[in-house]
């Protein structure tokens, strides 16, 4: 279990600032560039947990960046290049402060809103008589923001986006197309690989020059809920929980354990057993999502691996 990336303190060339987030690490260079190193760190809840996952980190940059190449024919994103497997190197963008949800089904947060009996969400209407994992008639959007405070995500409706000026109208609209775009996009290959793409979010920013781009990850199982396309109908007439490929599991664990991040509660212990099981999940998480084999990278010295191979791209580029 001592094989894993939980923090990350590199001082590449050209280094001006690093900003640390929940799972990622993120370098600022000269000339414009980040450098984004995925640690195995695991969050939830908006906590991060005391124990790193085994490959998680290269599970979720090899997701994204594979992802990223899909769908550049349908809306630019900011990478460059992924010179080691925990590791995206691209252009600095200024981030949008929204991120942008998108949902195919009435699950998750969706599902336990509607329990709670409300029928309208970030604005948009839930129809009635629905259940949980029933399909919406439509995909649809619900934005969330940072809170003032912490970095909790609060859902906010496109009246408000547009009434505090988060974003302007003008590039709501692009956030709104792109973000349709690449939701039909990932649809197409989740069932192309035997899955319903139940849920996701985007992340978008510009570039200097104005151009918005999609940034931070896409279709990851961090981001995003997949089901199993087979039996999915079945299991909705008999009122049965759906077999899904996301981060729910580890949700529902610490539900389990009387954990949801609220003031007061502790963070169940995660024994070494239950880490390598979480690992294992991660890595059938992606060989489904991806459609092949994950290939381990070499976890003897993540952190030397990483530096001298970020060092040496940035030497040659």
């Amino acid at each position: 279990m001592s094989n894993t990336i939980i923090d990350s303190n590199f001082n590449f060339p050209g280094q001006k600032s690093v900003y640390k987030g929940k799972v990622r690490a993120v370098y600022s260079l000269e000339n414009d560039r980040l450098v984004m190193v995925a640690t195995d760190r695991l969050s939830a809840f908006d906590v991060v947990m005391p124990k790193g996952i085994p490959y998680k980190g290269q599970i979720l940059n090899q997701i994204a960046t594979k992802f990223m190449a899909q769908t550049e024919d349908i809306v630019p994103n900011w990478l460059t290049a992924t010179p080691d497997p925990n590791v995206a190197v691209g252009e600095l963008c200024d981030p949008f402060k929204v991120e942008m949800v998108i949902r195919g089904y009435m699950s998750g947060h969706a599902a336990r809103e509607y329990k709670a009996g409300k029928r309208v969400l970030c604005g948009v209407a839930m129809p009635e008589g629905m259940k949980e994992n029933d399909k919406f008639p439509e995909p649809i959007i619900t934005p969330a923001t940072k809170a003032e405070m912490g970095d909790h995500d609060e859902d906010i409706s496109r009246e408000d986006i547009l009434k505090k000026g988060i974003v302007s109208e003008e590039d709501y609209i692009v956030l709104e197309d792109y973000t349709r775009k690449l939701f039909a996009r990932g649809t197409e290959i989740a069932a192309s690989r035997g899955l319903i793409l139940v849920d996701t979010k985007y992340e978008f920013g510009k570039t200097k020059d104005g151009k918005i781009v999609l940034i931070d990850e896409i279709h990851t199982p961090d981001s995003s809920r997949y089901f199993y396309a087979d039996g999915y109908e079945e299991r909705q007439a008999n009122n049965e929980a759906q077999k899904q490929l996301s981060k729910e599991f580890v949700r529902q664990w610490l539900i389990a354990n009387n954990f949801q991040g609220l003031e007061g509660q502790t963070v169940p212990e995660m024994s070494d057993a239950y880490i390598e099981s979480v690992s294992e999940r991660y890595i059938e998480l992606y060989e489904n999502i991806m459609g092949e084999p994950f290939v381990k990278a070499d976890v003897s010295n993540i952190q030397e691996r990483i530096k001298n191979n970020v060092e040496t791209f940035l030497a040659e580029n």
